[in-house]
């Protein structure tokens, strides 16, 4: 009964010391849509768009299954609008402030409140804050005008004298991407898309707080908090600064307006924050609380981590460099390039949001890039990715265009790039800001500047560097402290510094059609974006086709593929290396294996190249719809082959084979920051298990290096029927001597034993024969812990499934030599 008592007790208190608190009010309920020229309002979900609102009212067909992006396009030359009611009580009509936050707006946009105009939005990348206070009532009206954005466009590009390369989305700020791209439809939306509420506060409010790193030793961070405080009164306040469990006591004589002020922090003997791969992603807690006579005014948590990091592009003897240094230590970026995760953002949960981010830790991936062509991410996943410890290289949204240069379209970048920047500097997975994807290399390669005048040129250069290498850069360095990259890549392809200098993006594979032998001879300073299309898993194609075969020549899936080439480079490609399957069910299965095996020879050549390469990013990870790309994780979160493949190609410890002029090449690529030893083991054996050749020997492997250990002077091993294989502690790897399509791979069936877990399925794999490449399918839901590996003969191998279903009768397996004739 005391406990109860007390209970209570603390609870009055809290709720006594939270009156004081500013109030935010969500306002997400009776919300309502229509087009401006119709009559009937719907129902309506914010955040949200206008293409989940018609789709949830079924007045359009899922522009994701069979060839229905088509049949919707009429949704983006419309005006649409949205109106709700809200309601305010006397009590919070009464505080001294009460502003309204649009968090997002898509894009132009009239906002009128009890039919006054409050706002005109017109960038979807920008926080909106509008004063209320004096037109707010209990009973409220709130309406939303979105305008057609094809006119807009059409009226600011027939204001300049001469035709940017890239029309129409330039001159709007919005999601580049659902214009368009070579990977997703054309489904450029409006709408709500992220929070909308009222915030209604008294006496002071956090402003903002930003935390700086301004020293760090092994013994001593040193740190400072930039706060600003907005105040309504002229009186002592006192603010406290919890770190963890310590405490500073700050008085603060307020003024009315603005106050800033800066409060210095020391942290003794800092616990490191380290991407996964290489320690703790540990974060500390910082609680700012303010005080007025006890009672609590504001608070505001932020979690961050201790740690340098820079971006390290020094000249050198070969050119320039490129890498990214973590606490004073070299770090290899390994990981892939983000795009958004749906067409429609009301679409990414939180869930979706923790369940790819698990994937990538998962494939021992440590940087993403969030790609130009998209959008600033929700908040969820910095927070994420700072807790999972995943570096994020972070773009500014413009790509594959030149932008206009004008006053009003400058402040008004200027104004995204100042809150973007300000919204994520206390991130600690931040690692660099870059100003664009490819419109440098762009300009100067893809032939935008033919049948151009010289003044013309000159000022959409000036324009360009005006924004990137001017406006952009400022604007970091004020308001940050992580580095900025102008573009990306530094150099195109076109131009032969583009493997000494800077980062990279090699699209000689695919686009230029070179074998992927050239990745293994073309090895840049920092691998940024490389890639390779396949077929998705079975469920998406099935999905897109809405039938329970695999289909791929139905007019659904080549809508579903937004290369122009996409089909034919895919058959080009795959006659080089595998014999072509006469099955679409298995076409689907060898496409991947084919993705799989260039990206991953990638990969490999660029790790074993340490240092002279710090990095591996490939394109891309994810898609934003059902479709045929490039993605190594499909639209339902399938692993295609490439990311298990990938997951072990970006393991700590990598054995890596290579074929040389005298024979073949065995690297050890150690990324640990501590030397590793351990026994060598290597066997040339053939496919039914028999040992050819053998050699064992301890060695020692330095600290984050790429270290050749072994060279194999071997000439009579038969290309067709052996394989190489190598293990070292606990890792292994299979080397093959002949192309896929080449080898003589018996058949015989794999045995299978499978046994019910907690949270899914043991399978027990194992056969007389080598079995390339593996695969496991269902169609029930779930993961499987491997797949598309190779079993050894005579060997078994347990994969988990890890699933909710209650049996897995279902389950299908091939492997290369099953499907071949």
């Amino acid at each position: 009964m005391h406990k109860f008592l007390l209970f209570l007790l603390v609870l009055a208190m809290l709720s006594c010391e939270n009156k004081n608190l500013p109030e935010k009010i969500a306002i997400t309920t009776n919300w309502e849509f229509k087009g401006v020229d119709t009559l009937d309002w719907q129902s309506a979900r914010v955040p949200g768009n206008i293409f989940s609102d018609l789709l949830e009212k079924k007045m359009i067909p899922n522009p994701f299954i069979k060839t229905n992006e088509d049949s919707v396009q009429w949704v983006s030359k419309k005006n649409w609008e949205y109106k709700t009611t809200f309601s305010l009580s006397k009590k919070q009509l009464q505080k001294k402030n009460i502003e309204l936050h649009f968090e997002g707006l898509d894009t132009y946009a009239t906002i009128y409140l009890n039919d006054s105009i409050i706002l005109k939005a017109n960038n979807a990348f920008k926080k909106y804050t509008i004063d209320i206070k004096k037109s707010a009532k209990e009973s409220n009206n709130l309406r939303v005008v979105f305008e057609n954005f094809n006119d807009i466009e059409l009226k600011k590009e027939a204001e300049i004298w001469y035709k940017l390369p890239v029309q129409n989305r330039v001159y709007t700020r919005k999601a580049q991407f659902q214009y368009g791209w070579d990977w997703g439809p054309v489904l450029n939306s409006y709408g709500i898309w992220k929070e909308v509420s009222i915030k209604a506060w008294d006496d002071v409010i956090f402003s903002d707080i930003y935390i700086k790193q301004d020293s760090l030793t092994v013994t001593k961070a040193v740190l400072s908090a930039d706060i600003i405080i907005e105040s309504n009164i002229e009186k002592f306040v006192e603010l406290e600064t919890w770190i963890n469990s310590e405490k500073i006591l700050t008085g603060i004589h307020l003024k009315k307006g603005e106050n800033k002020l800066t409060i210095p922090i020391k942290i003794d003997n800092p616990t490191l924050w380290w991407t996964h791969n290489l320690g703790k992603p540990y974060l500390y807690r910082f609680d700012f609380k303010l005080f007025r006579k006890n009672k609590l005014l504001d608070q505001k948590i932020i979690k961050k981590g201790i740690r340098t990091i820079k971006l390290i592009a020094e000249r050198d003897t070969i050119g320039q460099s490129f890498y990214f240094e973590l606490n004073g230590k070299p770090v290899y970026a390994k990981g892939a390039n983000l795009i958004p995760m749906h067409s429609f953002q009301d679409k990414v949960t939180n869930e979706k949001y923790e369940k790819l981010l698990s994937h990538v830790v998962t494939s021992n991936m440590n940087m993403l890039r969030v790609w130009g062509g998209g959008i600033y991410e929700n908040d969820i996943f910095y927070d994420l990715c700072d807790e999972k410890g995943i570096l994020v290289w972070q773009d500014f949204m413009f790509a594959c265009a030149m932008y206009p240069g004008d006053a009003t379209f400058l402040q008004n970048v200027s104004e995204e790039a100042e809150y973007q920047v300000k919204r994520l500097r206390n991130h600690t997975s931040i690692a660099l800001w870059c100003g664009n994807n490819e419109n440098s290399e762009a300009w100067k390669r893809w032939g935008w500047q033919e049948n151009r005048g010289e003044k013309e040129k000159q000022e959409i250069w000036d324009n360009y560097l005006m924004l990137f290498d001017s406006i952009l850069p400022s604007i970091v360095a004020k308001n940050s402290n992580t580095d900025y990259w102008e573009t990306s890549p530094k150099y195109g392809r076109g131009n032969p510094k583009y493997i000494s200098e800077g980062d990279a993006h090699d699209w000689w594979i695919w686009h230029d059609e070179y074998p992927f032998e050239h990745l293994q001879e073309k090895v840049p300073r920092f691998m940024s974006e490389f890639g390779f299309q396949s077929f998705p898993s079975f469920e998406t194609v099935k999905y897109i086709n809405q039938k329970d075969e695999i289909d791929l020549k139905t007019n659904a899936i080549k809508s579903h593929q937004k290369h122009p080439k996409g089909f034919e480079l895919i058959e080009k490609y795959m006659k080089r290396d595998y014999k072509i399957p006469t099955s679409d069910e298995d076409y689907v299965y060898v496409s991947q294996l084919l993705q799989a095996k260039g990206i991953v020879m990638g990969i490999e050549a660029q790790r074993r190249a340490k240092p002279y390469n710090m990095g591996t990013l490939y394109w891309q990870l994810n898609d934003c719809w059902p479709a045929i790309s490039w993605s190594s994780i499909d639209y339902f979160g399938n692993w295609k082959a490439l990311q298990y493949k990938a997951k072990k190609a970006f393991e700590n410890v990598l054995i890596s084979t290579v074929k040389s002029k005298n024979g073949y090449e065995i690297y050890i690529v150690n990324d640990l920051l501590l030397e590793t030893k351990g026994t060598l083991q290597i066997k040339i054996m053939d496919f039914f298990g028999k040992e050819i050749w053998s050699d064992t020997s301890r060695i020692t492997v330095k600290a984050d290096a790429s270290q050749r250990v072994y060279q194999l002077l071997k000439t009579d091993v038969d290309h067709t029927k052996h394989f190489l294989s190598v293990t070292f502690n606990n890792s292994s790897s299979f080397f093959y001597f002949a192309k896929p399509k080449d080898l003589m791979l018996p058949k015989e069936p794999i045995e299978r034993t499978i046994s019910k877990t907690k949270n899914g399925f043991s399978i027990t794999l194992k056969s007389n024969v080598l079995q390339k490449d593996v695969f496991l399918f269902t169609s029930e839901k779930g993961h499987f812990s491997d797949n598309f590996f190779d079993l050894l003969p005579n060997t078994s191998k347990t994969i988990h499934f890890k699933s909710n279903s209650t049996n897995l009768q279902q389950l299908s397996i091939k492997s290369l030599q099953s499907i071949q004739e």
